[in-house]
């Protein structure tokens, strides 16, 4: 009950671009369930300025600062308020968030369940008349009409029995053609005047009616499995019910609200026709294709993603896909609209992580395990930053199943740290191992290769697989990733399960890491990317770990993209490097010796890939795959770019049904099923073995 008090004070509110923000005196209502707002405190005996009912309302804190949040109430309004610190925003943010579970929970004690609800369009009269002179306070919902029909006084709901589910089936049919019709009448309003078809209350009633229906159809679907559980006999020990995916198709509805309709095949363009022909990839050649680095050449493409385009403009679809989702729903198999992905492939941006090929091939000049390690750690924390194209938040392609990328980078030998004392090409006479020489037979180059491929090796679930390797310095690292994305609301959450392993054949060692998570948070404003979870990274021969956390952003006040970590000596339990600082800015590396280090990541210089030309690339690697739907999102066609791509995911649906039909598995090119994981076909460390074992026969 001491939550419940009445509280008040002045908040600044968000009124428009033009007045921007002003202080207002708030007053919250906790008996009758209400936030009003007055000019100043001296004017609270007149009537509100505002009001919004709080029954039903989502109060959700800012991720711009530790001082803002929002008001978002059940009718569609929002108030977008900030208190003077963090304090005073916990404060308000608590007290009405009591208020308005209270009140929510009020209402369902206080009102029988509905038996049926019928939707339809208000007269719009006139274009003179009043009901179509809308007042910017006057809610959408006053155009629809809402009947409740509620049973005879005194009759209780009788006790639903296995048999009624058919008359639930029916009225479910009826709901779902009365909230098509709904819908239908909103998208046949003008594109202009006072009542449009891109209303944003409109547009809101809309998706929270679609939400509503598949909320209810999952609802329905477990009272079919309970009823099913009743005649079949208890369910089995351990057995769960899963909601299911949305039963309408988002693909359908990305064009507010309307099915997309694509020209007839016969119109289509030639690259669409192409990318639909192409042969099912189990008939292409599987073998796996030795990629000459030579015919690499230096990467040209700067795609940065440091400005909204299109997601600025297509706030309203956003706000429509939003609407679809539930909380905790995987988006595996959610189709996202075009104009928010940025211009590459997943799988290339796994490559763009090695983007400072000169720290991951110092690794193995450590001359203790302790500092090969550390090398490590400093590589692995640099690696994010890179990785990500500018500051906006935006999604790569999903790669199709055999979709390869491949690439090298060219280091030069002088450029790469080595332990004091040695070069980089010095070994001792155990270590010297006669590798398979260049075909060319040319002199020692004065530079390093490291090479990467990677492909994605199944489609449900989502799992890639990457290799990338140094001969001359006899190190590699395999890994596979299963990315598990989930709708958090205003946030969508990634999982990156899956593990990655370091070879230092010199040494060896095998280093084991995982990943961190990634959000993408402020979806509806201005999306950013925020990195979570903790990693760690061991080493079984030399003893040698670290633990790494990604700190995403409290509830208030504290520092964005922060990270901790530690390296440890497990025998000794003695932490030997502590690091602290931010993923994308500034690291601090204090060493047990008193040392400390700074590594500027803005500064660190960026070895650009070596990617082959297109026309030499091969159908299914990523940049000719998709390269029709990036010259699109290039051009800003996201009309064009949307066609491409549905060409893409059409062409995987029927391959996929294919295999089905005919049970014939899928065949991998570079990576091999090992256990729970996958593993490059021709790792070095079988060459390498296997060429000492050639020079020990030979001796």
């Amino acid at each position: 009950s001491d939550h419940m008090e009445n509280i008040y004070g002045y908040l600044m509110k968000y009124t428009n671009l033009v007045t921007g923000w002003q202080y207002r005196f708030f007053v919250l209502n906790n008996d009758a369930g209400l936030l009003e707002y007055f000019v100043n405190e001296q004017s609270r005996h007149l009537k509100p300025r505002g009001t919004l009912q709080l029954a039903g309302a989502v109060i959700s804190p800012s991720d711009e600062d530790s001082h803002t949040f929002t008001v978002n109430a059940a009718s569609g309004e929002q108030y977008k308020l900030r208190a003077t610190d963090a304090k005073e925003r916990q404060h308000w943010v608590s007290r009405l968030q009591i208020c308005a579970q209270h009140h929510t929970e009020a209402i369902g004690k206080n009102n029988p369940p509905l038996k049926s609800r019928s939707f339809s369009l208000a007269s719009q009269g006139s274009a003179n008349s009043p009901g179509v002179q809308r007042r910017p306070s006057q809610n959408a919902v006053s155009f629809f009409n809402v009947g409740h029909h509620r049973l005879p006084a005194g009759k209780r709901v009788p006790i639903m029995q296995p048999d009624h589910l058919v008359d639930v089936r029916e009225m479910m049919s009826q709901a779902e053609g009365q909230q098509r019709d709904l819908i239908r009448s909103i998208e046949c309003l003008p594109a202009s005047g006072h009542l449009t078809s891109l209303d944003q209350d409109l547009l809101m009633l809309k998706a929270t009616s679609m939400a509503t229906m598949n909320c209810l159809n999952d609802c329905f679907h477990i009272l079919q499995l309970q009823h099913a559980s009743q005649q079949k006999g208890s369910l089995p020990a351990g057995t769960t019910i899963s909601w299911l995916e949305p039963k309408i198709s988002l693909a359908n509805h990305f064009k507010n609200g309307a099915a997309q309709n694509f020209p007839a095949e016969i119109n289509k363009p030639a690259s669409v026709r192409e990318e639909q022909s192409i042969a099912e990839p189990c008939q292409l050649t599987r073998e796996p294709e030795e990629i000459n680095p030579d015919e690499e050449l230096e990467d040209v493409c700067d795609d940065k993603e440091d400005d909204l385009g299109a997601v600025e403009e297509q706030r309203s679809v956003i706000l429509h896909l939003l609407s679809q989702l539930k909380l905790g729903m995987d988006l595996t198999r959610v189709v996202l609209p075009t104009f928010i992905l940025e211009k590459r492939s997943l799988l290339e941006m796994y490559a763009d992580f090695m983007s400072h090929p000169d720290l991951f091939i110092a690794i193995t000049s450590g001359s203790t395990p302790e500092e090969r390690m550390i090398r490590f750690v400093e590589y692995y924390l640099t690696s994010f930053h890179e990785g990500r194209k500018g500051a906006i938040a935006k999604k790569p392609y999903n790669p199709i199943i055999g979709e390869t990328f491949h690439c090298s980078w060219r280091m030069p030998k002088s450029d790469v740290a080595t332990d004091a004392g040695t070069t980089s090409s010095a070994h001792s006479p155990s270590e010297q191992v006669t590798l398979p020489k260049d075909p060319e037979g040319q002199a020692e180059l004065d530079y390093y290769t490291v090479k990467f491929v990677a492909e994605q090796v199944s489609h449900h679930p989502p799992v890639s697989g990457f290799y990338a390797e140094c001969v001359e310095r006899k190190m590699c690292v395999n890994a596979h990733v299963w990315t598990k994305s989930k709708f958090l609301g205003m946030s969508i959450g990634v999982t990156m399960v899956g593990e990655g392993v370091l070879h230092l054949l010199e040494h060896g060692e095998e280093y084991t890491f995982s990943l961190p998570c990634a959000y993408a948070r402020s979806i509806l404003t201005v999306p950013w990317v925020e990195l979570g979870g903790k990693v760690n990274i061991n080493c079984a021969k030399t003893g040698y770990s670290a633990s790494i956390n990604f700190h995403t952003k409290p509830f208030y006040g504290g520092k964005l993209h922060r990270v901790t970590g530690e390296v440890k000596q497990n025998m000794t339990n003695t932490v030997v490097c502590r690091v602290q600082g931010e993923w994308n800015s500034v690291l601090e590396f204090t060493y047990s010796n008193g040392e400390t280090k700074y590594v500027d990541l803005t500064k660190l210089s960026v070895t650009r890939k070596r990617v082959r030309p297109l026309e030499k690339q091969g159908p299914f690697e990523s940049r000719r795959l998709w390269q029709h739907v990036t010259e699109s999102l290039r051009d800003g066609d996201i009309d064009k770019a949307t066609e491409h791509k549905r060409a893409l995911e059409e062409r995987q649906r029927n391959e996929e049904r294919l295999r089905a039909e005919t049970e014939t598995p899928w065949c991998t090119k570079y990576f091999l099923k090992d256990g729970d994981g996958w593993v490059y076909h021709k790792p070095l460390w079988k060459t390498v073995s296997a060429a000492q074992t050639h020079q020990t026969d030979s001796n």
